[in-house]
């Protein structure tokens, strides 16, 4: 019997028409395309229903309740198809990703979210191949996890990140290796891929006050103090290499210490694209242990800030919630010992 899969359009370059204000997310050529695909006639491609958002949305304008709504939409198809495919813009494809590897618990289906730096309503496009080989991995290959897939690479979608405006290989996976590299042959690589879950269970993810943090050199502190209020529930803070942060006039400890009286969780990531964020393997970084932040070991921000939603939206005590963050849930980190 022929595979099914379910296409989810939330918008994105993938489907843009030009407009006189510049690309705007549009219909005609998509649905062009997907009946070019449909009439091809291979064997190889599973047939597919698709699912269209109205309105169609820019990637940066995806927030939480397009989070929501996806999560919802595969949850309530999830036994009618063998896999769904979400086309997304580029943008903020890896924040989704990592929002529904964390919504979508026990998948035994793959979830793969794909776009294109060139839209179908131009000739020349990376459009038409990421789409038909992402369709075709959803509905042959037994990757029962949330991915990305673009440019040949199939990653896990938690462990990615956008690297480039540019290029049509937009995304890498820097601490953690491709599920599949696609070329004339498409090669699985079964030792990186997470086992079956045991059913699809839906997490949604409520409304929570959270923050990302850059450091800089010269940065002044003083500039979030209006931020660090009891209202915050949660802040990512991309340090230097291992986890440092300056501190040469206190305010950082000051603001630290007021994110530990109001509960505020505070997770320390690396700027950096390859490598892990340890607390404590520098004298610079410990205040952050005394101030009781956790360690986002190699976790990207789009992960560490999804896994933030996910804990809290679960109703866990502070102390709970810290101690998750620094553990591995969905193959979002390595945890360093």
């Amino acid at each position: 019997m022929k595979k099914r899969v379910c296409i989810i359009y939330t918008g994105g370059t993938i489907g843009m028409e030009k407009t006189e204000n510049g690309y705007a997310p549009g219909k005609v050529h998509l649905h062009s395309a997907l009946n070019e695909i449909a009439n091809m006639g291979s064997s190889t491609l599973p047939s597919f229903d698709l699912v269209e958002y109205d309105p169609l949305l820019d990637s940066s304008n995806i927030s939480l309740q397009e989070w929501i709504q996806i999560a919802r939409d595969i949850e309530g198809r999830y036994d009618h198809y063998d896999g769904f495919v979400i086309l997304h813009g580029t943008d903020t494809m890896a924040y989704t990703a990592s929002a529904l590897s964390f919504m979508l618990d026990g998948l035994t289906k793959p979830v793969i979210l794909t776009g294109s730096q060139i839209p179908f309503s131009e000739i020349r496009n990376d459009a038409r191949d990421n789409l038909i080989t992402a369709l075709t991995l959803a509905g042959n290959y037994s990757v029962p996890e949330v991915c990305l897939y673009f440019g040949g690479l199939l990653l896990r979608g938690n462990r990615a990140t956008k690297i480039s405006a540019d290029d049509l290989v937009s995304f890498d996976s820097p601490n953690y290796p491709p599920l599949a590299e696609v070329g004339v042959r498409i090669t699985l690589e079964d030792k990186m891929i997470r086992r079956p879950g045991s059913g699809l269970k839906l997490t949604e993810f409520g409304q929570h006050q959270i923050a990302v943090l850059k450091i800089f050199p010269g940065i002044q502190f003083e500039v979030f103090e209006n931020i660090m209020t009891e209202h915050l529930k949660g802040i990512v803070i991309e340090a230097f290499g291992a986890g440092n942060i300056p501190d040469s006039q206190g305010t950082m400890q000051k603001l630290l210490e007021r994110a530990k009286r109001n509960g505020t969780i505070v997770v320390v990531c690396t700027q950096c694209l390859k490598g892990s964020a340890i607390i404590g393997e520098y004298e610079v970084s410990e205040e952050l242990a005394k101030a009781g932040a956790v360690s986002g070991y190699d976790m990207t921000v789009e992960a560490a800030v999804a896994k933030l939603y996910y804990l809290l939206s679960m109703g866990y005590n502070i102390e709970t919630v810290k101690r998750l963050m620094a553990e591995n849930l969905r193959g979002e980190l390595t945890k360093v010992l």
